[in-house]
């Protein structure tokens, strides 16, 4: 690989870590990992071809272009977490990733799809990673920073909720999700 082609991998992986929290080879590598998957499984539970697989994980890709594979992502990772507390055994898991696969995206912030095994709602923390995906889809980090800035003098509120949801950690969205409702 000649230096070109490294810094562009090396401007994607950055862009990825703004975007998703961290380059999508270490996420998807870890998913492998904790679900017992190949990445040709995966690419097909996510609904990607092989080689787009291949390309966001190794940075000559940065974006994930449809957000209904951003959401399965996301539920990936919500069912590797499952997995690795318990909640959920080997076979629930492998029934739970055809379902996921099998999901169409839709609103962001829909419920369907989105629910806890039996409680009828999303939990909060799938709902604060929808919103930051949404969020950082739409601009990488630093742009969201600037543009809380400019709107902090007036709108503080708003301000905090770009900063929080749009450059912050998932667990300070968390807290401050919960502390503004009723």
């Amino acid at each position: 690989m000649d230096a070109v082609q490294q810094e562009a991998t090396a401007r994607a992986r950055e862009l990825q870590r703004s975007w998703y929290g961290e380059p999508l080879g270490a996420l998807f590598r870890r998913l492998i990992d904790d679900l017992g998957l190949n990445q040709a499984r995966l690419a097909a539970v996510l609904g990607l071809s092989a080689p787009m697989l291949s390309q966001l994980m190794s940075g000559q890709r940065a974006k994930i272009g449809n957000p209904a594979v951003v959401q399965r992502v996301q539920a990936l990772q919500d069912l590797a977490g499952q997995v690795a507390d318990g909640s959920v055994s080997a076979a629930e898991a492998t029934d739970r990733m055809d379902q996921i696969k099998n999901t169409q995206g839709g609103s962001v912030l829909s419920n369907s799809g989105q629910t806890t095994p039996g409680s009828g709602a999303p939990t909060v923390k799938r709902v604060v990673r929808e919103i930051q995906s949404l969020l950082r889809s739409v601009s990488a980090a630093g742009d969201i920073i600037d543009a809380a800035n400019a709107l902090a003098p007036s709108h503080p509120e708003l301000a905090e909720f770009l900063r929080v949801y749009g450059a912050g950690r998932t667990a300070e969205a968390v807290a401050h999700y919960e502390a503004h409702q009723n």
